[in-house]
């Protein structure tokens, strides 16, 4: 009951700060908030007064008919609940859904065909429930690893190209200028710019800056699911990147980035031994400033 009176002081705009708090701690407040949205937007017909009064002196007179105002309320109330519903469903079938998975963290989620998703550290999906059976289409920001139901063509569209399914499991990782695709199972088709290739089981491809470099796959999936990140001839900066992705926290270097590239191993679980593998691999002193931000500076 008192919610509902809370509900009611806030479509009137009447609400106290402690009651729109109590509010939006409410797990339902974004629906409320895009119900009024909606409700707000409706327009009713202006109401010409001296037209119906002619219509009714032109009428015969009868024996009015007296609504109860509890009805009428009643009506009232009936009437904003079927409105609610009805955008509530479109909302809940048409609009789009949008998974993340912030700094620090891995969301693991199902499509609405039960394909099975895990978002890396960073990363953004976005798709829509509505016919989702026959145009299972989604867009990725980051990295993401997919073990896809059989079905229709399942495409995954990123800024740098498209990977296109029709049942498999695979790895799509898409940051800045570098695209990389690991087929684990199946079949998958890949585009990136005018170039179409296809990959199976245990191959990998990886366009960056207009440049494709084919390899194979060193595990059964990818190893982020099991809490490290492989790296094969990278660059320090992209490496710290990919820390700071996986721990949320900020890694500055007191130094000139050292040219040698890196391929191995390093683990998205333990921050320190991640800080020991890249000092020692770059001669480099790691030292926390506090709990979120690291600088490295030349030994």
């Amino acid at each position: 009951m008192k919610k509902n009176y809370i509900l009611a002081k806030w479509l009137n705009n009447d609400i106290t700060k402690e009651e729109l708090a109590e509010l939006k701690a409410d797990p339902d407040f974004y629906n409320y908030e895009k119900i009024k949205n909606y409700s707000a937007q409706l327009k009713v017909a202006d109401f010409d007064e001296e037209k119906v009064l002619e219509n009714i002196i032109s009428h015969k007179k009868g024996t009015p008919k007296v609504i109860p105002l509890y009805k009428n309320w009643i009506l009232r109330v009936a009437a904003i609940l079927i409105l609610a519903l009805g955008i509530t469903f479109i909302m809940h079938n048409f609009a789009t859904e949008t998974q993340y998975a912030y700094n620090g963290e891995k969301t693991t989620f199902s499509l609405p065909d039960n394909s099975e998703v895990v978002l890396n550290a960073g990363s953004e999906i976005e798709y829509k429930k509505w016919n989702w059976d026959n145009r299972r289409n989604l867009e990725l920001k980051g990295e993401a690893y997919f073990k896809v139901a059989k079905g229709q063509k399942f495409e995954v569209e990123t800024t740098l190209g498209k990977v296109a399914v029709l049942g498999t499991q695979f790895n799509v990782k898409a940051r800045k200028n570098r695209f990389d695709i690991t087929c684990f199972e199946g079949r998958v088709k890949v585009n990136y710019k005018d170039k179409e290739i296809i990959l199976t089981h245990g191959q990998s491809v990886t366009f960056e800056n207009g440049n494709q470099t084919n390899s194979t796959a060193a595990s059964s999936k990818p190893e982020w699911l099991e809490n490290q990140i492989a790296f094969t001839k990278e660059n320090l900066p992209n490496i710290l990147d990919e820390i700071q992705r996986q721990y949320n926290v900020t890694i500055s270097v007191k130094t000139a980035s050292p040219n040698e590239l890196f391929t191995g191993k390093i683990p998205t679980d333990n921050l320190d031994i991640a800080l020991q593998i890249i000092g020692t691999t770059y001669n480099l002193e790691p030292k926390k400033i506090d709990k979120n931000k690291i600088i490295f500076e030349e030994k």
